[in-house]
């Protein structure tokens, strides 16, 4: 247990940045300037729990301001600490910068076991989180947004966009304070399964590129694949089913309480249902127990998707790890030794700061829409369901053929507002494994994906700083 202390995940992302700035011409001001959290915000404050005063223990983290506002989740956990929270704020700005997403990257964390409290107390204390931020200028739709993480959801977004809009009257972009809204208060369709949607995307865009799959001795695409998923929150849930979808094989899920395997592959909603029935994924029928959940992260497969908590994978259990494809949906599930072992045994790890970054793109096409006061497809729904159908007519009428109602039917639909969504978040992922894989290829010296990612990041916040300028 002691290596688990003496672990800084904020040290294992400043490990990685160091490795990669080795490979970049930036002056070492600006290297050092990117690396360090510009604000620091730790706070305590007093919550009236039943007739007993609790003092909660909170942070806010805003790691870089070369773009504004900064972005970033906040996360409800009896682990949050200083450190995890500085590392996750850089993993945004890099996060951010790989996907061209306009923003500097923060993160925010509550040190609470939120399972302890009910619903009222949780609405307390989180609204207070707000009130305490905006007293210090560390939340507007201009300077720093949130977004949901680990133990929290729709439900906290609103509390805080409630509290942020009763302190703000008549800020006529209050609704952009914060992102991941249920859809009814400003949310925009398909954030909820973004994040593993855009591990989807960024995962069969590296299966597609065939001399990557040669040298790992695979065949290109994610058909047939099998996929061992750890976590089925809602990363890996949505991971799994798109994996599922997409024609691959998840023959294993793990959770806290074990994993379960069956060689012809789990439909992840039937396995989330059993869990809910019987309060574990154990015993799931016609699958295997596998007693100890982290025996499933050493399985067969051709793809591993951590997708629970940081530091699952490292110097340890690295060596005896299977599969060919470790797509990192959580954030810093590798530690740097973990990476050594891959990089020597030519496993590909896919880099969690820009394969998860799928909630962040999401969360910019909902704090845009929330900008533009419109819903996405509004506007041009009908247009182009129009001109549709007026191209099929013209079609029918030169060739005296008719179209099929099916056929039509596909034709003529205009997009909604999820259809653009799924649709941006696509091209981002794509456009991303793109630059970085392209980066990697051309620099033989660049030992693995995550360096090649990190470089690409560097480039991209450095550029900033060297075209704006150091103020004063």
């Amino acid at each position: 247990m002691s290596s688990h202390q003496e672990y800084s995940f904020f040290g294992a992302v400043e490990q990685s940045f160091d490795k990669a700035a080795a490979f970049t011409n930036w002056d070492p001001g600006i290297l050092e300037q990117i690396k360090q959290c510009n604000s620091v915000y730790r706070m305590h404050f007093p919550v009236k729990i039943g007739d007993k005063i609790e003092v909660i223990k909170a942070y806010r983290v805003q790691h870089s301001h070369h773009k504004t506002p900064c972005k970033g989740g906040i996360r409800f956990a009896t682990s949050v600490n200083l450190d995890e929270v500085m590392a996750l704020a850089a993993l945004m700005t890099y996060k951010c910068a790989i996907v061209n997403v306009p923003f500097g990257g923060a993160k925010g964390g509550i040190t609470i076991d939120p399972k302890k409290y009910t619903p009222y107390e949780l609405e307390k204390i989180t609204r207070r989180y707000t009130h305490e931020l905006i007293k210090k200028n560390f939340i507007g739709p201009g300077t720093d947004v949130p977004a949901p993480d680990y133990g929290t959801g729709e439900r906290e977004m609103a509390w805080i966009l409630d509290t942020y809009m009763s302190q703000k009257p008549g800020e006529v972009d209050a609704l952009a304070c914060v992102t991941g809204k249920p859809v009814t208060q400003g949310g925009v369709r398909g954030r909820r399964e973004a994040t593993g949607l855009g591990v989807y995307f960024g995962i069969r865009e590296v299966c597609n590129m065939a001399e990557v799959m040669k040298k790992l001795g695979l065949e290109p695409g994610v058909e047939g694949k099998t996929v061992v998923v750890q976590g089925l929150g809602n990363v890996g849930f949505h991971a799994a089913k798109y994996f599922r979808e997409g024609g691959a094989k998840v023959i294993a899920i793990a959770e806290y309480e074990g994993a379960i395997m069956h060689p012809d592959g789990l439909n992840e909603n039937d396995v989330f249902q059993h869990r809910k029935k019987t309060g574990s994924i154990l015993n799931y029928p016609g699958a295997t127990n596998i007693t100890n959940s982290s025996d499933a992260l050493e399985l067969e497969c051709d793809i591993l998707i951590p997708a629970a908590l940081e530091n699952v994978i490292n110097g340890d259990n690295a060596p005896r790890v299977k599969a060919k494809i470790i797509g990192e949906a959580a954030n810093g599930p590798l530690t740097p030794e973990a990476d050594e072992v891959f990089t020597k045994k030519g496993s590909l790890v896919v880099p969690d700061m820009y394969l998860n970054a799928g909630g962040v793109t999401v969360s910019y096409f909902e704090w845009l829409k929330n900008l533009s006061h419109v819903r996405y497809g509004r506007l041009e729904k009908r247009f182009t369901e129009n001109q549709n159908k007026n191209i099929i007519k013209e079609i029918e009428g030169l060739t005296g053929k008719k179209v099929n109602d099916t056929q039509k039917s596909l034709i003529e639909h205009g997009p909604d507002e999820v259809d653009l969504v799924y649709s941006g978040l696509e091209e981002t992922m794509i456009t991303a494994t793109r630059e970085i894989m392209e980066l990697w290829l051309n620099n033989p010296a660049i030992p693995d994906m995550r360096t090649a990612a990190y470089v690409v990041a560097i480039n991209k916040v450095a550029t900033s700083y060297a075209e704006l300028g150091i103020f004063p």
